[in-house]
């Protein structure tokens, strides 16, 4: 066999089409995350702590450039280049993670919690003949 077809046999088996829909749908998934944590959750947490917003907590680690005339913001010295231990910013990303994190287990568990509840088949029933039969062989070995 050829790479191409060996490649088209691998990229076709089902498995790895599923893992594929599966990075597509986590991608679109982390994307409403970072959303409700940047866009929801810190604003309230910001608000609760007394109006910060952790976006904007770093240090400078070296002096800007002297042609940095721009507002001193963690996204506009990083733009510049300016090295800066963003510390805020890791806050925020570890309240994303904890978040996306029970979002997953919750559904996990929702999903064992459905295999549990699905009732076990009843045994075949037994055939009326073997029946029959049955209660010939117990009649006579009375």
């Amino acid at each position: 066999m050829s790479i191409a077809s060996d490649f088209k046999e691998f990229a076709m088996k089902g498995n790895v089409v599923d893992l594929a829909v599966g990075v597509i749908i986590g991608a679109a998934f982390g994307k409403i995350v970072d959303s409700i944590v940047k866009d929801l959750i810190m604003p309230l947490v910001g608000r609760v702590v007394g109006g910060l917003d952790f976006s904007n907590y770093f240090f400078v680690l070296s002096d800007p450039p002297a042609a940095f005339r721009g507002p001193m913001t963690y996204e506009a010295l990083t733009k510049a280049g300016v090295p800066v231990f963003a510390y805020g910013n890791f806050i925020t990303v570890a309240v994303n993670f904890v978040i996306l994190a029970f979002i997953i287990f919750i559904m996990i568990r929702q999903i064992n919690r459905m295999k549990k509840e699905t009732p076990a088949a009843p045994p075949p029933s037994t055939p009326e003949d073997i029946v029959l039969l049955r209660q010939i062989r117990d009649a006579l070995l009375k």
